[in-house]
């Protein structure tokens, strides 16, 4: 985990935010909601949701993706920021929108069963056929 505090923005810059907390290292998810919603598989850090402080966020959105989660994404350039449970007290940062360095290391790929055809999980990488990757929460 990284305790440092850590900036990151959308591309275009309209939504910013910070994190003044540990971060998780970066779990690599290749589910097909996670590859509809990026474009590829998403890579993402977490932090404890009250650790994120988002400084500008009118353009922030939410969108609804399953019964237990969102993702966060910025309404003007569109990009995907966060995922969140419900009913959970961690986010999903995406580690793309981060400002580096970073210091973190992507520790395990996820729903690898689901990858897409077009390119290969590295090899010697830790990977699982579906979720639950057992790391540590942030904080």
């Amino acid at each position: 985990m990284n305790n440092q505090t850590h900036g990151g923005r959308c591309l275009c810059g309209a939504v910013t935010y910070h994190i003044a907390g540990p971060l998780r290292d970066v779990i690599a998810c290749h589910c097909g909601q996670c590859r509809k919603a990026s474009g590829h598989y998403v890579a993402a850090t977490e932090a404890r949701a009250i650790d994120l402080a988002i400084s500008e966020d009118g353009a922030l959105r939410w969108y609804r993706s399953s019964e237990q989660a969102e993702r966060g994404f910025c309404g003007v350039c569109g990009s995907s920021l966060f995922w969140r449970r419900m009913d959970g007290d961690h986010v999903s940062i995406m580690a793309g929108g981060l400002d580096g360095p970073t210091g973190l290391t992507i520790a395990t790929h996820i729903f690898v069963a689901d990858a897409g055809d077009y390119y290969d999980i590295p090899a010697g990488a830790r990977t699982l056929e579906h979720g639950t990757h057992g790391l540590k929460p942030a904080g």
